[in-house]
């Protein structure tokens, strides 16, 4: 078979082409001559074979790939089981996924790996996590905050957080129905987070990791958090509630306030969090925000290494005062047009304020169409680069 690949010096050439051929080609085994990058021709292969297949049927076996010569097919295979695994949490629908099946996932991913897990679920979240308890209490599937660890205590602290909102309605500022659509992604943060810890954990890397993520359905009842209600937080500042479907930025606030109390040499947040880093940058290129002009650069690398790219957008400082209430150490929302993904990452850099070494992703979480080894549905933007990042920094 010949698969033609173009101009592979073009600037738009999609190093991720050959995740078209398990499409096209007849079932059988076949392998690649010619390939100017067969690791990433055979990571491609695999994430474009995926299959959501919990509902229907499964396809018959069609075209598998034998590894190249010299491809790392343990490493390839890894990266695309967790690849895997992260979209089938995405595309899972709320009725069969929520708080304690995001618990869940967690359980098995640390079983594999030999983590521990903490869970501090229902009630008992006032006391220590009130933001994660006030989104998540209108719903009868209790909230959580999940905490696994794993590695060696004396090796450097990495922390990767996710935003776990199993289903959001917009609470009472609630979303009208197209707006609802998509909803079941807004787990999309913490699912990045899983698979990237995953693909830590399988390299064994040098680190201490923790996997926090705060898991809630953002639902509609009578006791549902309100316009105007002023809440604790973890952190200790009080949070004005502007608009209740800016909810991510809640729960995310109490975990990275747990996160940066051990001051970790790390911090990588993942959060479905605004349509204004869409209409910015479109569904394909998450944004990030850092003050570490280092890491940035380092992480823009792994971004191109990992073929997960991403666009730095800027933590504007002055913006802050946009989120200044006259009756709570802050708002959860700006109240304008302007700067939405900008004021929501200055928002969680007040609840981190010790580690400076602290990326925020802003991420969409779906393939709105089928690309080469990206089919449409379900995707874990960022958490290929995390993993790369952090192999380049924490060698195993």
């Amino acid at each position: 078979m010949l698969f033609g690949l173009g101009d592979v010096e073009a600037p738009a050439y999609d190093r991720l082409l050959a995740g078209k051929l398990p499409g096209l080609l007849p079932a059988g085994r076949y392998r690649l001559e010619g390939a100017p990058e067969p690791t990433e021709s055979a990571l491609a292969w695999l994430m474009g074979s995926y299959r959501f297949s919990r509902y229907r049927t499964a396809p018959s076996e069609g075209a598998r790939l034998v590894a190249p010569e010299g491809v790392n097919a343990a490493e390839t295979g890894r990266i695309a089981a967790a690849v895997a695994m992260g979209r089938d949490l995405v595309n899972t629908p709320a009725n069969d996924l929520g708080p304690a099946e995001i618990e869940a996932a967690v359980r098995a991913l640390a079983a594999r790996h030999g983590a521990a897990v903490a869970v501090t679920e229902g009630e008992a979240l006032r006391k220590g996590y009130p933001l994660v308890h006030a989104v998540g209490a209108a719903s009868t599937r209790p909230p959580r905050l999940i905490d696994l660890t794993w590695g060696p205590a004396d090796a450097p602290r990495v922390t990767l957080v996710g935003k776990g909102v199993a289903f959001d309605t917009g609470g009472l500022d609630i979303k009208p129905s197209a707006g609802m659509l998509l909803m079941k992604k807004d787990m999309g943060g913490a699912a990045a987070a899983i698979a990237a810890a995953d693909m830590a954990m399988g390299a064994g890397l040098r680190l201490r990791l923790r996997l926090l993520i705060p898991a809630v359905e953002n639902a509609v009842a009578g006791d549902s958090f309100r316009p105007g209600d002023v809440l604790a937080s973890r952190a200790g500042l009080s949070v004005e509630i502007g608009n209740t479907d800016a909810e991510g930025r809640l729960i995310l606030a109490d975990a990275l306030a747990l996160a940066d109390s051990e001051a970790p040499d790390l911090i990588l947040d993942f959060a479905t969090l605004t349509g204004a880093a869409r209409v910015a940058l479109g569904p394909d290129l998450p944004a990030f925000f850092t003050e570490d002009d280092a890491l940035a650069e380092a992480v823009a690398r792994a971004g191109r290494a990992a073929i997960d790219p991403v666009w730095r957008m800027p933590l504007h400082a002055p913006y802050a005062g946009l989120l200044d209430s006259k009756v709570a150490d802050l708002n959860n929302v700006s109240g304008g047009p302007f700067a939405g993904a900008i004021t929501a990452a200055l928002f969680l850099r007040r609840f981190a304020p010790r580690t400076r070494a602290h990326v925020h992703f802003d991420l969409y979480g779906w393939n709105p169409t089928t690309r080469p080894g990206r089919p449409e549905g379900g995707e874990v933007q960022t958490a290929r680069l995390a993993y790369a990042l952090l192999r380049a920094r924490y060698p195993g």
